[in-house]
């Protein structure tokens, strides 16, 4: 058994805690929201007062954050958690954000004694509750050796992907290409329905053609083609628009840096955008589905 320290217990960050309380872990945990720490309370996890708390006596410490900048708080300066952590401590942050500020993270570690790797997740709140999760980490062989046997409580697929902050870049590829296909879907079945069919058939009919992809077989856009998704849900739970437009301005900012084209990735991003716009910030990002309705 570990000692385990677990920042952020958001929508993803909890259900992940969760499942490493119920693998036996000895897990301390810290939220800014009380309700969320009494939550993994409730499930065996014991509370900590501050960050700084969480780590003090963690072998491994888990981060779980919305952006860039409330990783590099959390981490560096006086008061960061680099600077109260148990002697020889690996920390896992499994936040997507640019692969600079992730090396400048991890560089603060390392260079301070510890060991670090970056390890954004794929899969969704679904996943998270499930210990589903796909990890895509980035770090060196040593780092990544040690944090497997943690990630795999939460996951059921581990990558590694390169050095520090590749898991970053490969994290924001997948989700760049998540985009086109959920707006490109949404599209067909948008026109399959002005046209006069049946959305589940045509649905069932692309499953079994070259047009198959992750969005038409886990996490159908249009309402009532799919049990247990967010589109027959109101399109409340799982990943919402504003996360969306966040991965892929980090996206199309990794793409300016190397010089790679990405048309179609800017015409899903212009379209997010716009969703967002209407007041669906909130919303599942299936809901373009509804932005490409007919008018």
């Amino acid at each position: 058994m570990k000692n385990i320290a677990f920042i952020g217990l958001g929508n993803m960050g909890g259900p992940m805690a969760a499942n490493l309380v119920r693998n036996g872990e000895s897990v301390v945990v810290f939220d800014l929201v009380a309700d969320a720490v009494k939550q993994l309370e409730d499930k065996g996890a014991m509370a900590a007062a501050s960050p700084q708390e969480a780590v003090k006596n963690a072998d491994v410490v888990v981060t779980m954050l919305p952006a860039a900048q409330h990783v590099k708080s959390l981490y560096l300066g006086e008061q960061g958690i680099i600077a109260h952590a148990k002697t020889g401590a690996l920390f896992i942050d499994c936040s997507t954000i640019d692969a600079q500020s992730a090396k400048e993270v991890g560089a603060g570690a390392i260079n301070s004694g510890y060991a670090f790797i970056d390890a954004p997740v794929s899969g969704g709140v679904a996943g998270a509750a499930a210990g589903t999760l796909t990890f895509i980490m980035g770090g060196d062989d040593a780092a990544v050796s040690r944090a497997k046997p943690v990630l795999k409580h939460m996951g059921a697929n581990l990558f590694h992907a390169g050095e520090l902050g590749a898991g970053q870049i490969a994290k924001l590829c997948n989700n760049m290409l998540l985009s086109v296909l959920m707006t490109g879907t949404s599209e067909a079945l948008q026109l399959a329905i002005a046209s006069g069919l049946d959305p589940k058939v045509m649905s069932d009919i692309m499953l079994q053609s070259s047009g198959c992809n992750w969005t038409l077989q886990k996490y159908n856009p249009c309402p009532d083609v799919m049990d247990n998704v967010p589109s027959s849900n109101q399109y409340q739970g799982g990943f919402m628009v504003k996360l969306m437009n966040k991965d892929l301005s980090l996206a199309m900012e990794a793409a300016q840096q190397v010089g790679a084209s990405t048309p179609m990735a800017a015409a899903a991003q212009a379209l997010y955008r716009m969703h967002q716009l209407k007041g669906n910030a909130d919303r599942d990002f299936s809901s373009i589905f509804e932005l490409l309705g007919k008018s």
